[in-house]
């Protein structure tokens, strides 16, 4: 009988952080899951990493070895290879909670149906402390937009999805020389369909790592302006309010500039918006530019 639950987990030139999480899934209380690693083109001897694990046979898992592309193609990767009911992306330097498994499949299993997405749980840091907020208290459900905009929820949150929906959500787009795309482009379309059940419960052990992507978002939006142009206008499409919509579009401009775009008004979903947010987008963009300023929360994006 296959699983209920796969752990992926994209990795790039990890395996001094790879072993916590591998530590972490041989101490689950439930052991109905398996453990999907995909390789972004590693080479700090990942593979011969993973080799001596899967020798152990302690953890049930497949690997995958692609050429550099970036993240998101990492999580394309994992999607198209993906045969269990629910998956769950740990990063290569964050690990799971010691009974992560067994709350994700028994949650599920008591509250789960078609009806919803799957499971939207907490995040903790290494001293136990939340990332961010908790849930409300008595929120049975929501989609991962009105959880921030409506429920006033901050800081990251540990996503589980049915990986019917992952999967036939459309994959992240690969543009030639960028590396990036944001992976909420995936999440707005899936809150489109159904809403995910929260748990208010730590499910992943978060440490944010100088050479992580968080850690270093404006590099991103200068390397990867056609990325964040592409979820923009997703974003922008989807917002739930309009001063999410002139966020959003102030965002668009900017990395349409970087991009190089001559048309990116014609071709933004909400027009009227974008030309408003047409001068602060300009500012934005020589900022970004400008600053030696790393992290994406110092400008508030």
């Amino acid at each position: 009988m296959s699983p209920l639950l796969t752990v992926f987990t994209p990795t790039y030139n990890r395996a001094y952080t790879l072993h916590l999480c591998y530590e972490s899934l041989k101490r689950q209380s439930c052991r109905d899951f398996l453990w999907l690693i995909i390789d972004d083109g590693s080479g700090d001897g990942t593979r011969d990493l993973v080799a001596g694990w899967i020798r152990e046979g302690l953890v049930p898992i497949r690997y995958h070895y692609q050429e550099n592309q970036g993240m998101h193609s990492a999580h394309n990767a994992a999607y198209e290879r993906i045969d269990t009911e629910l998956n769950v992306c740990i990063d290569s330097d964050d690990y799971m909670t010691d009974d992560a498994v067994e709350r994700i499949i028994t949650f599920w299993q008591a509250y789960g149906s078609r009806n919803y997405a799957g499971i939207v749980g907490l995040d903790a840091a290494p001293d136990g402390s939340w990332i961010g907020t908790a849930m409300p208290e008595g929120l049975k459900a929501s989609t991962l937009t009105d959880l921030y905009a409506k429920h006033g929820v901050k800081g990251d949150k540990k996503l589980v999805y049915r990986s019917e929906l992952t999967r036939k959500s459309p994959p992240y787009p690969i543009f030639q020389g960028e590396k990036y795309c944001p992976l909420s482009c995936k999440y707005i379309l899936i809150d489109q369909q159904y809403p995910l059940l929260v748990m208010n419960e730590p499910l992943c052990i978060v440490e944010y790592r100088p050479d992580g992507s968080s850690m270093n978002m404006i590099r991103q939006y200068r390397r990867n302006p056609q990325g964040f142009r592409f979820f923009r206008k997703i974003a922008m499409r989807y917002a739930p309010s309009f001063k999410e919509r002139l966020r959003e579009s102030v965002h668009y401009v900017s990395s349409s500039l970087m991009s190089g775009s001559r048309r990116f008004l014609r071709e933004s979903p909400c027009k009227w918006t974008t030309l408003l947010a047409l001068p602060l987008g300009c500012l934005l963009y020589l900022y970004i530019q400008k600053t030696n300023r790393a992290a994406v929360n110092e400008i508030g994006g």
